[in-house]
């Protein structure tokens, strides 16, 4: 991993600390709006994946049904985003160091284009991603590897020799089948065991310490 050309990252969970914003949203759209009475695991169990699938899920099939839970969502989330939003304590320190290495940094994420650049801004970190993909860019989402492939193109990387960092386990499965090494965030919203199971090439404890374990 000494010869790494790039890093890209997932936004929610790894760069920025939304979980809070997400299970709030989750927890109104389907327990409260549908009706449901579900665990915050369960809630919280498809994020990584676009939200439309999600909401399709929820709705047992139910394509009307997953329209009106996607625009609640939206709308829910909208309103309590920016007061809420903000980047894990070490992020923009451990950004740094990568930036003054020479490395260029792209973010491969779930959440649509606009609202995750919304998110690194507020976070104050969006400088230094001149590359963003989001669901609404490239037809073919996590877990399926066309977004990292898509992101190294734009930044003319070759992908073998980047790292895609994230904290779900569609993360680890999109970076794997892309042929990234790929580095599980262990400060993020899934728990180890699961990230564990996706074979991530290391796994880490916070941005910083990936930071030291790339020597940078």
């Amino acid at each position: 991993m000494n010869d790494i050309q790039g890093i890209l990252f997932d936004a929610d969970g790894t760069l920025i600390d939304t979980y809070d914003i997400i299970l709030t949203s989750m927890r109104y759209t389907i327990n409260d709006v549908l009706g449901r009475d579900l665990p915050d695991d369960a809630l919280m169990a498809g994020v990584g994946t676009p939200l439309r699938d999600q909401m399709v899920g929820f709705a047992e099939g139910d394509e009307t049904l997953a329209e009106h839970l996607l625009t609640t969502y939206r709308e829910h989330n909208v309103a309590v985003h920016d007061a809420q939003v903000r980047a894990f304590p070490d992020t923009r320190v451990a950004l740094e160091r990568m930036r003054a290495a020479g490395i260029p940094m792209a973010v491969v994420t779930s959440k649509r284009h606009a609202l995750a650049e919304r998110g690194l801004a507020m976070s104050g970190i969006a400088e230094f991603f001149p590359v963003l993909i989001g669901p609404d860019d490239w037809p073919e989402h996590k877990p399926a590897p066309g977004p990292l492939l898509r992101a190294c193109e734009l930044m003319g990387l070759d992908v073998t020799r980047c790292l895609y960092v994230g904290d779900s386990p569609f993360d680890i499965q999109a970076g794997n089948a892309a042929g990234c090494a790929t580095v599980a965030a262990l400060w993020g919203m899934f728990p180890a065991e699961a990230l564990a199971a996706e074979n991530p090439t290391i796994m880490c404890a916070s941005l910083s310490a990936m930071v030291e374990r790339l020597s940078l």
